[in-house]
């Protein structure tokens, strides 16, 4: 195993607990959700050894989010076999959108407002608004960049232009924790930019080594942009460190998706056999960074 593969592999262990349902969702998304959506159990075995994650902790895991509605099992003869639920897929359909397409560029100058009223379960309201884009100005005024297509509830909605540019920005810094947000980018880029610098030089690494940095890159990223509005360039501090953050994430996720596809194409398992090719939009994650060159795999 390649020695910047080994780092990052201490650096996600050093994390406490581990949570492997977590990563196992990764995984479906990231790599089995585009060919299908299905694995065998003794395919996510092999892929979570390489995690150094034990068959128990992944069954454990497994029967867990089974339990919860996220993925539902069957066997074939003495075989397991596992997707992700209607319920699983949709949820990561949405993170999907936030993670691979370009976040907006234009603002067009004003701001969606929500006034709560009359609501009982006021924090399942705001969380499923915070998850469509709107932050807090109070507890019961919300604001967004855009209006959020298809959103209805028990709220008063309202368009408002601010006066300037300046003023606008000081409403995004009041309704959005942005540097808490930029911090978890930052911490993004320094884990991740020896793994830059490692491929730019022309490390080594194996199929396997190519597809674990895929999922684990993709696994951090994700857990730093879905707390981010992903608010039009305009309205955010410069320089940006989220936009510093999807450079390096897109780059090497491009870099090594060669090699990861083929271990895929090689090992992975589903009820019928191999899995099948990707689908049509699998080909248009991060498509709009410069392109790069493959790196071979060794």
């Amino acid at each position: 195993m390649a020695a910047f593969v080994e780092n990052l592999l201490d650096r996600f262990h050093e994390r406490t607990p581990i949570r492997a349902g977590s990563l196992i969702v990764t995984v479906f998304g990231d790599g089995v959700v585009p060919r299908g959506g299905v694995l065998s159990l003794t395919s996510l075995h092999e892929i979570m050894r390489a995690f150094r994650i034990s068959d128990t902790l992944v069954r454990t895991a497994l029967s867990r989010l089974v339990f919860e509605g996220w993925f539902e099992r069957w066997k074939v003869g003495r075989n397991s076999y596992y997707r992700l639920t209607p319920r699983g897929q949709e949820a990561f359909a949405q993170a999907t959108q936030r993670i691979y397409a370009d976040p907006p560029q234009d603002w067009q100058g004003s701001f969606d407002f929500l006034l709560l009223e009359n609501v009982q379960d006021r924090s399942a309201l705001r969380a499923e608004l915070s998850a469509a884009g709107y932050g807090s100005l109070g507890p019961d005024l919300l604001l967004a960049a855009a209006a959020s297509a298809g959103q209805m509830g028990p709220f008063l909605r309202l368009a408002a232009t601010p006066a300037d540019l300046p003023t606008a920005r000081r409403l995004v810094e009041r309704a959005w924790p942005l540097a808490d947000i930029e911090s978890r980018y930052k911490r993004f880029i320094d884990t991740y930019s020896g793994t830059l610098g490692a491929l730019e030089r022309g490390a080594g690494f194996t199929n396997l080594d190519a597809l674990l940095v895929r999922i684990l890159l993709i696994h951090d990223y994700r857990r730093a942009v879905l707390k981010d509005p992903l608010l039009p360039s305009q309205l955010l501090p410069k320089p940006w460190a989220g936009t510093a953050a999807r450079s390096v994430c897109g780059t090497i996720y491009r870099a090594l998706l060669p090699a990861a596809e083929r271990w895929i194409d090689t090992h992975a398992q589903n009820d019928v056999g191999p899995l099948p090719a990707v689908d049509r939009d699998f080909k248009q994650r991060f498509a709009t960074l410069e392109p790069v060159a493959e790196v071979k795999a060794v």
